[in-house]
């Protein structure tokens, strides 16, 4: 499962204790990973910004977790995952879910090839305890020692 994670987290991906003060500026930090780890070229940031500003907070799919992300589309290198940790919970505007605490970026080239990606996430995330380590984790080799 996290050997998945860990292959989908590419250099310059993990981001943590970032300070923001709005849904946007993490989604920016989210794609600055993704473009850092080679999976994404910059547009595919404003993709995610659009697809937020045009869906809503549908977004922040459990509490204190949001998953940004865009279509597959031609601003897709190779299907990965970025990982924002924020200093302070910011409120994305979902009733059930706010506020965030961390933001992961997903970037996928087609709608089907990363399903085992999503399942090993989803296990990640349903876990308090490993959210939690990660929330805490002020170092990248934290992060990647605890998903490999």
């Amino acid at each position: 499962m996290s050997s998945v994670l860990s292959l989908a987290l590419g250099e310059g991906s993990i981001k943590l204790q970032q300070s923001c003060t709005s849904w946007r500026e993490s989604f920016e930090l989210a794609g600055a990973g993704l473009v850092e780890s080679k999976r994404t070229v910059s547009t595919y940031t404003q993709e995610m910004i659009e697809a937020f500003e045009e869906l809503g907070p549908y977004m922040v799919i459990a509490p204190g977790i949001a998953l940004a992300h865009g279509r597959p589309s031609a601003s897709v290198l190779e299907t990965g995952l970025s990982l924002v940790t924020l200093s302070t919970p910011i409120e994305f505007g979902s009733q059930s879910n706010d506020p965030v605490s961390l933001v992961i970026g997903l970037a996928a080239t087609d709608h089907d090839g990363h399903i085992d990606l999503m399942a090993a996430l989803s296990e990640l995330l349903m876990s308090e305890e490993k959210v939690t380590l990660l929330l805490n984790a002020t170092k990248e080799a934290e992060v990647r020692s605890y998903l490999s």
